[in-house]
């Protein structure tokens, strides 16, 4: 895999012109752009369709957490989409990841194409310890234990692949194989700021880590050159 590919660039912009325009410039730069809750709620499920139209892979972010029937049924509608990567949240359980990867599935198999890459959110990066047992109410067992549970869990139920921290990428791999996907948002170039992630690491760590993709938004979005900036970030995935 090209290190271009492993990028996917967050679009977590308000508007479908925002979007588009980035994602007409950057196409042939990135692996994929990822569609959020905030671009997806303002542009709608037709985002999908122009950016594909621009030559551009969508990662569907909406984060799916509901009863398995509602959770598969939205699935079903997200593959029809043609998308190349959709979430869940592993904290909805094992049916309802279960009944969500074999619809996928299922309604790729009836259109005649192949299934996108479906992923478990494990524990949000702006989740840290403190947060997982005072919030979350999950004492007595750290942010890594939990996540790598989670990620067998979801490898158990034909999910592809996990949304994790860099920080868990190397425990993950080495508890799920080397065929399960590692997707690792909380990257940041040694240039850019922190911003409101805990759990961060630079691309090329988390590359030498074992992660396949990496989720990286404002460095690049809100660069002065954006296309200055996903250059910068490839230089340093290769070097």
């Amino acid at each position: 895999m090209q290190a271009k590919d492993r990028i996917i660039l967050a679009l977590d912009v308000d508007t479908e012109k925002e979007a588009l325009k980035l994602a007409e410039r950057l196409s042939n730069q990135v692996g994929a752009f990822k569609v959020g809750m905030q671009l997806f709620n303002s542009a709608g499920p037709q985002i999908v369709d122009s950016i594909h139209k621009l030559g551009g892979r969508v990662f569907v972010d909406l984060k799916f957490h509901d009863i398995p029937n509602t959770v598969a049924a939205a699935g079903r509608v997200i593959t029809r989409l043609g998308c190349h990567m959709f979430n869940v949240h592993a904290a909805g359980g094992r049916e309802m990841m279960k009944a969500v990867a074999d619809a996928s599935h299922d309604e790729a198999a009836k259109l005649g194409g192949s299934a996108p890459i479906t992923l478990a959110v494990t524990v949000l990066t702006s989740i840290g310890q403190q947060e997982l047992e005072q919030d979350m109410l999950i004492a007595g067992l750290p942010v890594e234990q939990v996540v790598v549970k989670w990620a067998l869990m979801a490898r158990e139920c034909g999910i592809s692949g996990v949304v994790c921290s860099p920080k868990e990428i190397s425990a993950i791999r080495l508890a799920c194989g080397p065929e399960f996907k590692i997707v690792t948002p909380g990257i940041r170039p040694v240039w850019a700021a922190a911003n409101d992630q805990k759990r961060i690491t630079t691309p090329r760590d988390a590359l030498d880590l074992g992660a396949d993709y990496m989720v990286i938004g404002r460095p690049i979005t809100h660069a002065e050159d954006p296309l200055q900036a996903v250059k910068k970030i490839i230089e340093e995935l290769e070097d």
